[in-house]
């Protein structure tokens, strides 16, 4: 083991302060940009269902719901040989 201790570990031999400084710097930072994406993602899902709620409710009427997609053939007509 490089370190006789758990003191000389957290110490490093004298860059402890900068070492431990960077890795709780970096964390924070990850530690926001997670809770940043989630809050923004957030927003987003929002946004998007009030967006597909008012075309939604644009295209059927209000006070309808709409329907979806039927996924029947439709048959065209034969046409002759005439």
């Amino acid at each position: 083991m490089a370190f006789d201790s758990l003191g000389a570990f957290i110490a490093m031999e004298g860059h402890g302060p900068y070492v431990w400084t960077c890795y709780g710097v970096f964390f924070l930072l990850l530690g926001s940009l997670v809770y940043w994406s989630l809050r923004q993602r957030r927003q987003v899902m929002v946004e998007q269902r009030r967006v597909v709620s008012r075309d939604s409710t644009a295209r059927t009427g209000a006070g309808q719901p709409a329907t979806g997609a039927s996924f029947q053939r439709v048959n065209e007509p034969k046409k002759s040989r005439d």
